[in-house]
């Protein structure tokens, strides 16, 4: 595959100062062509109208990826179709989700799916969340309480994963996905939400996040070769607290995990996702 040359900045565009802020989910939405570059190197048709929402479809039609800052309360919307015994499900994030925990998700999308058993978990205990129970729901918390992934069952039997993250004065956006969303694509999702790793974002793009190591870039993304990614979504969440959850003071249960965590490994490794999530 021809690597495309870089011919210099576009029409407009001028090096910009970016820095490196953290925490990551604190950091504002970003740059939307991290996510849609990829997608569009990897095969995805880009249905989006001039002016308009980006409207991303994957290359079997099964998957849609749509980000409208438009309306209220705007955002991100990933939708699969039913195939199979397989339903539909879909995702919802907030305009403020940094593109780089939503790209988790969609990237997940262009690759084989895993033999291993998808653990949503896992990742978020291995940077050190706190994981409980709190009556029905199965919730964990990052160290510093800004953010939080919950699994939810509802009094009236119904069931879904919220997160979000949210700083002192409330500014932060949340994120809701039908239960039925494929395991190793919310364990995707929760990957990159507790990545430590902080993320560029211009001078000003985030007013909670700390920032450091300043540098100049262009303010846009160069054209990249294809498949790599370029340097560096919804309906009003359900009700739940105003903030994240605290970590009481007592110690989780002993490696507890609720129902949905895990989904049966694939038969081999050449399973593709979109086959077995929409």
């Amino acid at each position: 595959m021809k690597k495309k040359q870089w011919q210099g900045w576009g029409p407009g565009e001028q090096a910009e100062q970016h820095y490196l802020v953290q925490p990551r989910a604190l950091a504002g939405g970003g740059d939307v062509r991290h996510l849609s570059e990829f997608l569009r190197a990897s095969g995805w048709r880009d249905k989006s109208k001039p002016g308009g929402p980006l409207h991303m479809e994957s290359p079997d039609r099964t998957v849609r990826v749509a980000y409208d800052p438009y309306v209220l309360p705007g955002g991100w919307t990933i939708h699969g179709r039913a195939d199979g015994a397989n339903g539909e499900w879909s995702a919802h994030l907030g305009r403020q989700a940094p593109v780089e925990i939503v790209a988790g998700l969609t990237d997940a999308l262009t690759r084989p799916r895993s033999a291993h058993a998808p653990n949503v978990w896992a990742p978020l205990q291995e940077q050190n969340w706190h994981t409980r129970f709190e009556g029905e729901n199965y919730v964990a918390t990052s160290p510093d309480g800004t953010a939080w992934m919950q699994y939810r069952q509802n009094p009236d039997g119904t069931a879904m994963w919220w997160t979000g993250a949210q700083d002192k004065q409330g500014n932060g956006w949340t994120a809701n996905f039908t239960p039925n969303t494929p395991m190793h694509l919310v364990q995707a999702f929760s990957t990159e939400l507790a990545s430590p790793d902080p993320v560029m974002r211009p001078r000003g793009a985030s007013h909670t996040a700390r920032r450091s190591a300043p540098g100049r870039y262009p303010s846009s993304p160069p054209n990249s070769a294809p498949g790599s990614r370029p340097a560096s979504r919804p309906p009003e969440p359900p009700p739940g607290p105003a903030t994240a959850p605290e970590a009481p003071d007592r110690a989780p249960p002993p490696a507890p995990m609720p129902p949905p965590a895990h989904e049966p490994a694939a038969d081999h490794d050449t399973h593709h996702p979109d086959e077995s999530q929409c």
